[in-house]
């Protein structure tokens, strides 16, 4: 006598069952697109705005680089290579290359160093620190119009703040024309730089020097080091990490500076101060050559670009190595 059992009767073979292993590659299956669709979800508005406001006017600029165009309409007058051409001719765009580098070199020499000097200084234990460390943070909580301003004010001709101290000190001779003179703007625009930007950095080198293990500074001290030794062979390279990406910013933002100078000179006295951002906004909206400013700006991206990338390459790659994680269908 046989007996026949329905297929998921309870006691019966359940023949239509699929096995363990399939049904476990399955509910990894639904929970990898379950991960995937999260990730689309959080990042798709993120990716829209990027799409919409940074890739697509991009993408635009190189395509406007080749026309000459006033900036109303669509390009319609092909000239090839010719912005670009003319940007190797152009003596103001190569002022301001020059310009750039000037600045990169001096925010390398001077401001870094002062900023970590500054961060190294607070990180004693100075009474008051916690006042010192909100004002010299707080001109970088300013915005550059602010501060424009204010240093058109402070460095204005024979009546300006800065050189009424200097005669009041017997040094009125060093006193002038601190922006209209074309051999002191740069210094002077450094200086407002310096003093609208090294706070932060200051902060960026604070937060590194407090990751410091307390433990290696005491080894040290312990072994006899002096102060120099130990800042030298302990403190400088663990903060190596935190003093490349101060470098980094400081590069780019050099590269990138436009307002600060915009509101102070405008790029004057005739280009002396002129960066390659306040000439591009000159071509497009002051002399309608939208064509030829997207060509410098197309230049600029590239510039910032080439060297993102080469500092990632070739500065970055041990801080970077490690920090990228990867998600798996296993929810591990």
């Amino acid at each position: 006598m046989t007996t026949t059992f329905l297929a998921g009767e309870r006691g019966g073979p359940a023949l239509d069952r699929p096995p363990p292993a399939a049904h476990a590659a399955r509910g990894r299956a639904r929970r990898r697109a379950l991960h995937w669709l999260t990730a689309v979800a959080f990042q798709l508005p993120a990716l829209v705005l990027f799409t919409g406001l940074v890739l697509l006017p991009m993408l635009f600029a190189l395509y406007a680089a080749f026309f000459r165009w006033g900036g109303f309409g669509m390009p319609s007058d092909y000239t090839g290579a010719d912005n670009f051409t003319r940007l190797l001719k152009d003596p103001v765009f190569l002022g301001d290359l020059w310009r750039c580098l000037i600045l990169v070199l001096l925010s390398l020499a001077l401001q870094l160093p002062f900023a970590l000097a500054m961060a190294v200084l607070l990180n004693q234990r100075l009474r008051g620190r916690a006042v010192y460390r909100m004002l010299f943070f707080a001109p970088y909580v300013l915005s550059e119009a602010i501060t424009g301003v204010l240093f058109g004010m402070v460095f204005a001709p024979d009546d300006g703040l800065a050189d009424h101290v200097l005669g009041a000190v017997g040094l009125d001779g060093l006193g002038g024309e601190w922006f209209a003179d074309p051999s002191w703007v740069m210094a002077t625009l450094f200086l407002v730089m310096t003093w609208k930007y090294f706070g932060f950095h200051m902060m960026l080198h604070l937060a590194g020097l407090q990751s410091v293990p307390a433990e290696l500074t005491e080894a040290a001290l312990i072994d006899g080091a002096g102060p120099w030794q130990r800042f030298r062979n302990v403190t400088l390279p663990l903060l190596a990490p935190t003093l490349r990406i101060s470098v980094f910013l400081s590069v780019i933002g050099s590269i990138q500076l436009f307002d600060l100078v915009w509101v102070v000179t405008q790029g004057g006295p005739d280009h002396h101060s002129e960066t390659m951002a306040v000439t591009m906004f000159q071509y497009g909206f002051k002399r309608y050559q939208a064509g030829y400013a997207s060509a410098i700006s197309v230049v600029m991206f590239a510039v910032c670009l080439v060297f993102a990338l080469a500092y990632q390459r070739f500065v970055l790659r041990r801080d970077l190595e490690g920090a990228t994680t990867t998600m798996r269908g296993d929810g591990t």
